[in-house]
């Protein structure tokens, strides 16, 4: 009995595909990679989509131009234009230490930073139509049929990126749209997704990393003001345990060497252990739900909940 179980769940795992939706090269690493990793593990198909080629990003680790390493002695110029023709590989490398097995580019250009000149690169994300935009994801959407979106919040006051802010916007939109024959015939078969989910950094999260920090480091680099923003946990609806997979978030953070200081205790104040420890979870907002209602409190512990019944029957 218990062996035909374990055969029927596998039989069902093998038929799910989450798809998470990403601005540049590095958030994959930054936002989820252990949640993606668990289920990549366990069997489930995992698909990312990465929006821009994140051209925009500076040098964050200041030890590439020590001498012997690819940017010393660069002009500032040069400097951007190597990070800048090194994010794929990045990305490419990070992609493969979470496990996706599919990476998709939206194919637009990174908008920098909110009112900095690159927001009126005809090219960039922000620029882009968004009905335009939303058929891009569609598209994929209908390819790689996802019975679950991660994508970005709609409050992100505390990082109003034009490119993250875009990212929920499609998100949303395609969401909606994919299950539309109306919208994008020329586009492929019409499929319906089943769950969306925003990503969430609980302050419960960051109250136990800070705490971990001092206990252990004596300091933390939580500045004030993190702990002063105003608190989502209330809106959080489930909460996935990632003991064993800490390892994804650290290899992907490191996978991108330009964007990501190894010495930085923002990233890496904590081992994967002692974060564990700290905060074993991640956490994620189910913002829609075609599978039932969406629950109070933060009692869900899968983000096919719901989604497993309707595969099996």
């Amino acid at each position: 009995m218990a062996a035909a179980l374990a055969d029927s769940l596998r039989a069902v795992t093998e038929h799910l595909t989450l798809l998470t939706v990403h601005a540049h090269p590095d958030d994959e690493a930054s936002k989820g990679a252990p949640t993606l990793a668990r289920y990549h593990d366990e069997g489930v198909r995992t698909v990312l989509v990465c929006c821009t080629g994140g051209e925009e990003g500076d040098l964050q680790n200041p030890s590439l131009r020590e001498p012997g390493r690819p940017f010393h002695g660069l002009t500032p110029e040069e400097e951007r234009a190597l990070v800048a023709s090194m994010r794929a590989d990045e990305l490419a490398a990070s992609a493969k230490v979470i496990g996706f097995d599919h990476v998709e580019m939206l194919g637009y250009r990174d908008s920098g930073m909110a009112d900095t000149e690159p927001n009126n690169h005809p090219g960039c994300f922000h620029q882009a139509d968004i009905d335009e935009a939303t058929g891009r994801l569609v598209a994929i959407i209908r390819r790689e049929r996802p019975q679950v979106i991660i994508t970005y919040g709609d409050d992100q006051k505390g990082y109003p990126h034009p490119d993250h802010l875009r990212v929920h916007d499609i998100s949303v939109l395609a969401f909606d749209r994919a299950g539309d024959p109306d919208w994008y015939p020329e586009l492929g078969d019409p499929f319906t997704p089943s769950k969306l989910y925003y990503s969430a950094w609980a302050r419960a999260r960051i109250l136990a990393v800070h705490t971990a920090m001092i206990d252990i480091h004596g300091e933390s680099p939580f500045e004030q003001d993190w702990l002063d923003r105003p608190s989502q946990d209330h809106r959080i609806t489930t909460k996935i345990d990632v003991t064993g997979y800490m390892w994804a978030r650290t290899g992907a953070l490191r996978a991108h060497a330009t964007q990501v200081d190894p010495s930085a205790p923002w990233w890496f104040g904590l081992d994967d252990d002692a974060l564990t420890a700290a905060y074993p979870w991640e956490d994620w907002i189910l913002a829609r739900s075609l599978v039932g209602p969406i629950p109070t409190g933060d009692g869900e512990r899968d983000l096919f909940a719901g989604v497993r019944e309707r595969v099996a029957s």
